[in-house]
């Protein structure tokens, strides 16, 4: 018989451990100390179901990368069931290298990359964006910031990462597309949604005890 190859797929979540008046800062001149790290609580939860879903469907590594708190507190919160890795205190792009990096390292062949302030990802988009990976070499999800929500790839490619890329900034994505053209790489683009970091992104959640969808 010929021998079946296996795609090994993973996904990586950044997130923290919500600690009120460490989470979610530019949130709490709207909501406060403790309603913007309830938020952060609710996003965190509501990205892991879904991640739970699709690893339902379709065979996931999983590992949860995050800052603040310690190992035994995240398992505390979000359970026993994921791997968890403590992020350096390097800017945000040295961290996705260093995460994508890691990935590869363990034999994933397809990693998505994600936040954890997104309302409007769902299941179906994460499923796609593996799905776009088997005929593209990169897969970007767009936020309206200008930045992007998720990022896929199958090979490790530290070039997306590096210090030209303005992180925090409303270039984000329009660099990380200039520099994947020039490294030649087929991108597919996801929707465009919102991350939840500024008190303008807050319109239409129900953060007043609701549920969400």
């Amino acid at each position: 018989m010929a021998e079946v190859n296996t795609i090994v797929r993973g996904i990586i979540i950044f997130t923290r451990f919500p600690e009120p008046g460490l989470t979610k800062t530019r949130l709490i001149s709207a909501l406060g100390a403790e309603g913007a790290c309830r938020l952060h609580r609710d996003l965190t939860e509501q990205i892991i179901a879904r991640v739970q879903r699709v690893r339902k469907s379709l065979p996931l590594g999983v590992e949860i990368h995050y800052s603040g708190g310690s190992r035994e507190q995240m398992a505390g919160w979000l359970g026993q069931d994921w791997d968890y890795v403590v992020q350096s205190d390097s800017d945000l792009g040295t961290r996705m290298e260093q995460a994508f990096q890691r990935a590869f390292r363990l034999g994933w062949d397809q990693v998505v990359l994600i936040g954890s302030d997104l309302p409007e990802l769902t299941t179906s988009l994460i499923r796609e964006a593996f799905r776009r990976l088997e005929n593209h070499d990169l897969v970007l999800g767009p936020a309206r910031d200008g930045g992007y929500y998720l990022i896929g790839l199958k090979e490790n490619r530290p070039e997306l990462f590096g210090n030209h890329i303005p992180w925090g900034k409303a270039e984000v994505l329009k660099k990380t597309r200039a520099t994947a053209e020039q490294l030649g790489l087929t991108t597919a683009y996801l929707a465009i949604l919102r991350d939840v970091d500024r008190p303008e992104d807050l319109a239409g959640l129900p953060i007043h005890g609701g549920k969400f969808p």
